[in-house]
């Protein structure tokens, strides 16, 4: 699903929409992993580790919710 070169002779058929979603995820993926506990792994039981993936999730939205939002 990743486009060829623009140089490429033959272009390659691609999907963009799904080309586009999978670009979304790779970032979301990149974020987390910058966090280094989420590298890691520092949390005791299994079920903690998808807790903090939502935590980590809700707030990076804060982060780029209110970084979008003005005050007077």
């Amino acid at each position: 699903m990743i486009p060829g070169q623009r140089n490429r002779r033959e272009p390659i058929d691609y999907d963009r929409v799904l080309y586009r979603e999978r670009n979304i995820v790779e970032r979301s993926i990149g974020w987390l992993k910058q966090g280094h506990r989420m590298a890691t792994r520092y949390e005791k039981t299994a079920a903690s580790y998808p807790g903090f993936v939502l935590f980590a999730a809700a707030r990076q939205w804060l982060r780029n919710h209110f970084a979008n939002v003005h005050t007077p």
